[in-house]
């Protein structure tokens, strides 16, 4: 009489993950080519007039009208910098449009977040839902379809000055900025609020202490997008501002535009000089924008 060896048969086989599978290791490192020379045209999109930009402010006016952008400025002349500085009397035209953008900024960041929390907790309200249908009708309304009536009301309500700007600034950012943050507010979990008003907090102490310091990523993407459409706008500083000494600097760059020609090196000069403080906080911010857009974009 034969026996049979039952405990081979028995012994469970090794799971077989899928990174120790045959070629799963080659397939997990294959570059996908399509997607980065797509990548890379992109970042060229945005290196070479970087590029031109750098390379023309420090040419001298002869060579920065050669016609040649992508040559080396040879001698290399700094001095287009400080005449710039002069022209746009550069302090004083930055401080305008850092004030204008920090009322944008402050203004966007604090209606947006308080109206995008009372649609969000509020949704299966009928007035609510048509609060929001109404901002998102909202974004499709440019300026200059209303910019003839904004003239005419900040002119009548003296705020035809940097103060009425920032706060237009704000108001066509909101549309947007509400959108953003009622759709990165679903993401957090009702339960916290609920906790809290079992607590007796208020709706207000809820939003201020616990809603607001969630918010933190999506207020940094709020913030840098509200911050750039202020600081880079021209159109509406120009036909709102009364006073021409109180322009923000991209409308005092205009100076460098004739009915003759342009002084390309000192006008590249004042926009790189305009354009650091942008770069500047998109580099400190990035990761906070980055990680806002993502987290509003699923729902947990």
């Amino acid at each position: 009489m034969t026996t049979v060896d039952t405990t081979r048969a028995a012994a469970p086989r090794p799971a077989v993950r899928p990174g120790n599978r045959p070629g799963a290791r080659g397939r997990a490192h294959r570059t996908n080519w399509p997607l980065t020379v797509l990548l890379c045209l992109a970042t060229l999109t945005v290196f070479v007039p970087l590029y031109v930009t750098l390379s023309m402010a420090f040419k001298t006016s002869a060579q920065s009208a050669d016609g040649n952008a992508f040559s080396l400025p040879a001698p290399f002349n700094p001095a287009s910098f400080a005449e710039a500085w002069s022209l746009t009397r550069f302090p004083v035209s930055f401080g305008i449009s850092v004030a204008v953008a920090a009322i944008a900024v402050v203004l966007t960041l604090l209606l947006s977040s308080l109206a995008a929390y009372a649609i969000a907790r509020n949704w299966s309200h009928r007035s609510f839902r048509w609060s929001m249908i109404y901002l998102l009708v909202a974004l499709f309304l440019p300026f200059p379809v209303v910019a003839l009536p904004q003239i005419q009301l900040t002119a009548l309500t003296g705020l035809d000055n940097p103060l009425g700007v920032g706060i237009l600034h704000a108001m066509f950012q909101l549309s947007f900025s509400v959108l953003l943050y009622t759709a990165y507010l679903r993401s957090i979990p009702v339960e916290l609020e609920e906790s809290a008003r079992i607590d007796g907090a208020s709706t207000g102490q809820i939003f201020w202490r616990i809603i607001l310091p969630l918010l933190g990523p999506m207020n940094a993407t709020v913030g840098i997008f509200a911050f750039l459409a202020s600081w880079n706008d021209f159109m509406m500083p120009s036909l709102i501002m009364s006073d021409p000494t109180l322009q923000t600097l991209p409308v005092v760059q205009n100076i460098f535009q004739s009915q003759f020609g342009t002084n390309y090196n000192v006008a590249f000069a004042s926009y790189l000089m305009a354009m650091a403080p942008t770069i500047v906080v998109y580099l400190f911010a990035q990761r906070w924008v980055i990680s806002g857009v993502t987290q509003g974009a699923v729902k947990h």
